[in-house]
């Protein structure tokens, strides 16, 4: 009796083993969902309309701005180059919260990216907040023992984040919209363009049917500073960031851009006619909507109207192309 009563220990022992050692199990442990892959249409850009009616200042918008009257530390986020948190809200919603350099220019570039029609995360810049039982971290401090600011980045329970996404292989390689992101990158001197900043998102559709999968530049915190190598580049320098150029010319129908970081192949090849289409979708915004997307990002006011003016000069040397007009249209 007693050998059969060992025996069974052993099984459910080996059983519960095997258990956590599986991917399922490892899954449910990370609070992650089960399921076959979700299928739903693939999206990068989607026509913006009006851009002149597009609030720089919320953005996507499309999660409501997180309730600060109580967040709490869920986790520690690990990867990337800036610390992170998972947090929960006051109304239970669930965020990722970005400290450090990175979490200015990311809020600022995510809106420009949306203005001009690419699908992004929902992000907000939070001037300071007090996170509730957060570890200390070495990054900026505010009153009320609370962190400076903090981007939030929305995780919606319903939503799915799936692989990654690369560069040099998806779905819209050579079409006009790709060759657009990769302008867009270098008008924000993202010069980190790695595919691990890339991310597949599932997005379901009223019903949990007609879904998307958003094909979204997830890490956008390299931006606004100075393109280059492991020693020169930089991010969030305004200072840098208007310095440095945009377009020097063109050659054989294609634009030459002054950019140097990751992947600066992507840049070999890019169409007159490809540039001046994101610019002629650019040049809708007026300067107020631009502007109010580093106020978003809690840009000082002389850092502000630099930046912006740094922006319009970029959107304007795309327009100058050469060439036929860059006109705004549905995708093709």
């Amino acid at each position: 009796m007693r050998n059969k009563t060992a025996y069974a220990s052993l099984a459910s022992f080996a059983l519960l083993a095997l258990l956590a050692l599986s991917p399922a199990a490892a899954a449910q442990e990370k609070g992650g969902k089960q399921g076959p892959p979700p299928e739903g249409e693939r999206v990068m850009w989607r026509d913006p309309g009006d851009i002149s009616a597009r609030n720089l200042l919320e953005g996507p918008a499309e999660v409501p701005r997180p309730d600060l009257s109580r967040v709490t530390y869920i986790k520690d986020e690990t990867g990337g180059y800036s610390p992170k948190f998972r947090v929960r809200d006051g109304a239970g919603r669930v965020w990722v919260a970005k400290m450090g350099k990175e979490a200015q220019p990311e809020t600022a570039s995510v809106r420009l990216a949306w203005a001009a029609g690419f699908v992004t995360e929902t992000s907000y810049l939070v001037p300071c907040v007090r996170v509730e039982g957060a570890p200390a971290k070495r990054v900026a401090r505010c009153e009320g023992n609370g962190f400076a600011n903090v981007r939030f980045e929305a995780r919606p329970e319903e939503w799915r984040r799936l692989e990654t996404w690369g560069w040099g292989d998806n779905p819209f390689k050579g079409t006009r919209e790709f060759q657009g992101l990769i302008v867009m990158m270098g008008l924000l001197n993202n010069w980190d363009l790695k595919d691990d900043n890339n991310k597949i998102i599932y997005v379901p559709g009223a019903g949990g049917r007609g879904g998307e999968l958003r094909y979204v530049v997830a890490d956008l915190g390299a931006t606004f500073g100075k393109t280059g190598g492991f020693v020169s580049r930089n991010r969030n320098e305004p200072k840098s960031y208007v310095k440095t150029r945009f377009v020097e010319g063109v050659e054989g129908g294609h634009v030459r851009f002054d950019y140097s970081g990751k992947n600066t192949a992507l840049f070999n090849g890019i169409t007159v006619e490809n540039a001046k289409w994101l610019g002629g979708i650019l040049s809708k915004l007026s300067d107020a909507q631009i502007s109010d997307a580093f106020r978003a990002a809690n840009y000082a006011d002389a850092d502000v109207q630099a930046l912006t003016a740094a922006v319009r000069a970029r959107i304007n040397a795309l327009v100058d192309l050469p060439g036929g007009a860059g006109v705004a249209g549905a995708a093709q």
